[in-house]
């Protein structure tokens, strides 16, 4: 397939080796349909050459040749400049995709320039039962951010890239590319496997990606509001409106899990930890403030970051001398095709 494969990885020096064996598996099929695989890596010098002998016989390996504060945007843009074809899927490390489903990344790509699929979990411990209830709050209303996209390389190298010192990369890729001009396809019933993290690296997870909502206003008030409306609720009695937040919260998840066929990939459980995830999301989104305010921005691998992604208003204000060409050259390429 006319398809690169784009797997951005980072392990540290003092961490266990990981031989991969599952990860390589999965890429050593992938090469085997025809798709071009790309592993690139900025792990400490001991775990790439380590990474070199493990990815090398089925993948490119290659370090990251630009630098950016977030080093996962390194990566991807590096991967994006050495892909050999337009239609390029970026994925993490936990997800899995299966021919078909790359097959349809790729068909859509012929007339968008970023498409987004749905991951899903693949084995169910509590931790993901809970993430999920993010993930279906998300879907009732728009979409869930997924740990995997599919791009057109010639669209995101028109816009010079995407901006690598803010936390929240994946919506920078998407905004960056609509301020452009670009499209933007999400695929609500494209449902992609994805291990779950570990019990300690979903923990770890929970104020960085409160953090990300900083990025998107509306959604920051209304999670800023969730710990104060629940103290006022407590300290007056009132305790119907708490009952009743809770069984719209369920309901609303449901209402996700429901969407283009969510019913067959989500489990009926996970509408039920809509609640303690919202006030998760509540006591963290707090904390989350707090470190932009004393500390200057959250840290992430090795690094602090202040902005969650750039405004749209900014990016169109940027960019916006670059629409007509991007807008001209799509048409001229999806023409020729």
């Amino acid at each position: 397939m006319e398809v690169t494969y784009v797997l951005p990885i980072r392990c540290v020096e003092h961490a266990t080796p990981d031989p991969h064996v599952d990860l390589v598996a999965y890429l050593a099929g992938l090469a085997a349909t025809g798709t071009e695989v790309l592993v690139v890596d900025n792990s400490d010098a001991a775990v790439f050459a380590a990474h070199a002998t493990t990815f090398g016989g089925i993948s490119r390996h290659l370090p990251p040749d630009v630098a950016t504060r977030n080093g996962k945007v390194g990566n991807v843009l590096t991967g994006i400049r050495a892909a050999g074809n337009d239609r390029v899927i970026l994925a993490d490390d936990d997800v899995r995709y299966d021919v078909p489903q790359i097959e349809d990344v790729a068909g859509w790509l012929e007339g968008a320039d970023v498409v987004v699929p749905v991951n899903v979990f693949d084995a169910w411990p509590w931790h993901a039962r809970w993430d999920t209830a993010r993930a279906l709050l998300n879907r009732s209303f728009w979409f869930d951010y997924p740990g995997t996209l599919g791009v057109r390389r010639s669209t995101l190298l028109r816009t010079g890239g995407y901006d690598g010192d803010v936390l929240f990369e994946n919506l920078e890729l998407m905004r960056t590319v609509e301020a452009a001009g670009g499209r933007v396809h999400v695929a609500p019933d494209l449902y992609v496997r994805r291990h779950p993290p570990s019990t300690r690296a979903f923990l770890g997870q929970r104020v960085r990606q409160a953090y990300d909502d900083l990025a998107q206003p509306p959604k920051l008030v209304a999670m800023l509001a969730i710990v104060p409306t629940l103290v006022w609720a407590l300290a007056t009695r009132r305790g119907s409106p708490v009952a009743g937040a809770v069984v719209a919260s369920i309901a609303v998840a449901e209402l996700g899990r429901r969407r283009s066929g969510g019913v067959d990939v989500f489990p009926w459980t996970a509408p039920l930890w809509a609640p303690l995830w919202l006030i998760e999301r509540g006591v963290c989104i707090w904390v989350a403030v707090a470190r932009r305010v004393l500390l200057g921005g959250v840290r992430y691998r090795g690094e602090r970051l202040r902005r969650a992604a750039t405004p749209m208003h900014e990016l169109r204000c940027r960019l916006g001398a670059q629409r007509p060409a991007v807008e001209a050259d799509d048409a001229r390429e999806r023409t020729a095709a």
